[in-house]
C-alpha cells in the first residue's frame, strides 16, 4: 500500500495534512485519547477535560498552570520527528499546500513547514483575561515553570494562553476556510488524529464528500476509516519509509 501512497502524492494538485496528537507521541509528547493517553488519567481527582475547560481556568488557572508545567511549557524538550520533518519536505518539494493541525506543540513549524492552520490555537502568544494585554511564550514560560500563575504586569489579571480550551468557541473564520480549502483537495493526509474532537474533526468529511481522496495514518481506528482510500496504523514505518523515498527523488 505504501507504493499506492507515493503515487497519490506523485499526482496530487493539492493536497492538504490534517494531524493530531498521535504524530506528537513519537516526539515523546503523550497522546491525548490513545491507550493510557492523557484524557485517561486524573489530576487532583478531577478529569483532565475539566481541567483544561475554560470554566475551570477562569476559577481555578493554577491547576492548569501545574498540569500544563511539562506539557505546554516545556516544549523546548521536545524536537520534531519523521513526521513533521516529511510533512515539512512535502510541503518544501510543492506537494503539501498547507498543513491543518490540532496541535499546539508548534512542532510542525520548528520543522520547516510554512503553512500551518493551528485549528485549537497556540501557546505563541497569551492574554491578559482583565486587560487584554498580550504577552509571548518567552515571557510566560519561565513564570509557569517557577510554579507561578502568570498575572498581568498592567492590571493583575490572569493571562491565558491562546489555546482553545473545551467550553471555548473556535476561530470560525479559520474553520470556514478550512472547510472551503478542503473541499478543493484532491488529496488529504489524515495523521495521528482519532477524529473526535468536533468541529475540527468533521473537516475531513469536506474532501471525501468533494470527490477528494483521504489517506488515515493512525493506530486506533477512526469514524472515517470506511471512507478512507488508504489506511495504516504506523505513522513511523509510514514516514521513514516516505523520508527514504524523497531522499532518493531529485529535489525540486
Amino acid at each position: 500500500m505504501i507504493e499506492q501512497l507515493k503515487e497519490l502524492l506523485d499526482y496530487s494538485r493539492h493536497c492538504l495534512v490534517f494531524t493530531g496528537a498521535g504524530i506528537s507521541t513519537l516526539s515523546g509528547i503523550p497522546d491525548f485519547r490513545g491507550s493510557g493517553g492523557v484524557l485517561s488519567s486524573q489530576w487532583h481527582g478531577m478529569s483532565v477535560e475539566e481541567v483544561l475547560s475554560l470554566s475551570c481556568f477562569q476559577k481555578h488557572p493554577e491547576l492548569f498552570y501545574e498540569w500544563s508545567k511539562a506539557f505546554v511549557y516545556g516544549l523546548d524538550n521536545y524536537q520534531p520527528n519523521v513526521v513533521h520533518r516529511v510533512v515539512a519536505e512535502l510541503e518544501r518539494r510543492g506537494i503539501v499546500s498547507a498543513v491543518y493541525t490540532q496541535n499546539i506543540d508548534r512542532l510542525h513549524q520548528r520543522a520547516g513547514s510554512m503553512n500551518v492552520k493551528e485549528l485549537h490555537g497556540s501557546p505563541s502568544m497569551h492574554h491578559c483575561l482583565k486587560c487584554q494585554a498580550e504577552y509571548d511564550y518567552q515571557t510566560i514560560a519561565p513564570i509557569v515553570q517557577a510554579d507561578q500563575v502568570p498575572k498581568c504586569t498592567k492590571c493583575g489579571g490572569i493571562i491565558k494562553p491562546d489555546v482553545v480550551f473545551y467550553g471555548q468557541d473556535m476561530d470560525m473564520d479559520l474553520i470556514d476556510n478550512a472547510v472551503i480549502d478542503m473541499g478543493k483537495a484532491d488529496l488529504l493526509l489524515v495523521l495521528g488524529s482519532s477524529l473526535a474532537v468536533q468541529p475540527a474533526a468533521s473537516l475531513p468529511m469536506t474532501t471525501y464528500y468533494s470527490g477528494g481522496k483521504i489517506v488515515i495514518v493512525n493506530k486506533q481506528t477512526t469514524p472515517l476509516d470506511k471512507c478512507a482510500t488508504l489506511k495504516f496504523d504506523d505513522l513511523n514505518k509510514v514516514f521513514t519509509e516516505l523520508e527514504h523515498w524523497l531522499s532518493q527523488r531529485v529535489r525540486q
